[in-house]
């Protein structure tokens, strides 16, 4: 097995890393190895290791990749935290890692994405990378990452990473009418402030996209939570990675189960 491996870490930072981990391990590190840890939920992907663009110097970081003095391999090599998503071809990416604060995971792999029957439903997505905000919408999967990848509007960035929030509006606005401070799926927005968005797209039918945090809790939402999966996206291309059910998680990844 090579021990010469490419992670693209999407979540919390954005950082193409080189490591001499394989993706268990280095997903252990990231969580509880390191004295820099990160303590929430975090993703990363892993990409072909024959990957190469100018951007990157990424010949230069395997170069340097060599285990300790004492026989430890090398965790990581970080090579760039900078304009990461741009530069990666989707065609280099491998397999998905949803991780918890205890470095458990569920891995994902790559599929077609099928749109939705519903064109005009409103749905909650999170941007991940590189921008972070919590929007409100009627476009779907692929139209969103159009909207936000768009050379013209610059409302996003060239490529975006970004997933949908398991949230039913309507059953929502029903709940809320019996109790307006009934607690939601959804960290920091306040039940209130969504019922104003969602009455503030209804009743304009030309606006499609209202945006409710300028930030991205994924460290606070379970994968129960989420719903369809995660996308990569430019104006022009997308890469769909679709969630695994919960009973697939559960007799799979048991160890990261037992904590969403």
């Amino acid at each position: 097995m090579s021990d010469r491996r490419l992670y693209l870490v999407l979540y919390p930072n954005y950082s193409l890393v080189a490591s001499q981990f394989v993706p268990a391990t280095f997903a252990k590190h990231y969580a509880q190895g390191s004295t820099s840890f990160w303590g929430g939920n975090f993703l990363f992907v892993e990409v072909d290791p024959d990957f190469r663009h100018e951007f990157f110097k990424i010949d230069e970081a395997f170069d340097d990749l060599m285990p300790h003095a004492d026989g430890r391999l090398k965790a990581t090599k970080f090579i760039c935290n900078y304009r990461t998503l741009e530069h990666i071809d989707f065609n280099a990416l491998q397999n998905m890692y949803y991780c918890n604060a205890l470095g458990d995971y569920v891995e994902l792999t790559s599929g077609e994405y099928v749109p939705a029957s519903s064109s005009d439903a409103l749905r909650i997505f999170l941007d991940i990378n590189p921008t972070k905000m919590v929007a409100l919408t009627t476009r779907n999967f692929i139209e969103y990452g159009q909207f936000l990848t768009d050379p013209v509007t610059l409302i996003g960035a060239p490529v975006m990473f970004y997933t949908q929030l398991n949230f039913n509006i309507d059953d929502f606005m029903t709940q809320f009418e019996a109790d307006p401070f009934l607690p939601i799926n959804l960290p920091v927005i306040h039940p209130s402030r969504l019922r104003d968005a969602i009455l503030e797209i209804r009743s304009s039918p030309t606006k499609k996209n209202k945006g409710l945090l300028l930030s991205c809790p994924l460290d606070k939402v379970s994968y129960k939570d989420l719903q369809r999966g995660f996308m990569f996206s430019s104006y022009e291309k997308t890469k769909f990675y679709p969630l695994i059910p919960l009973h697939d998680v559960e007799n799979n990844f048991y160890k990261f189960w037992k904590t969403i």
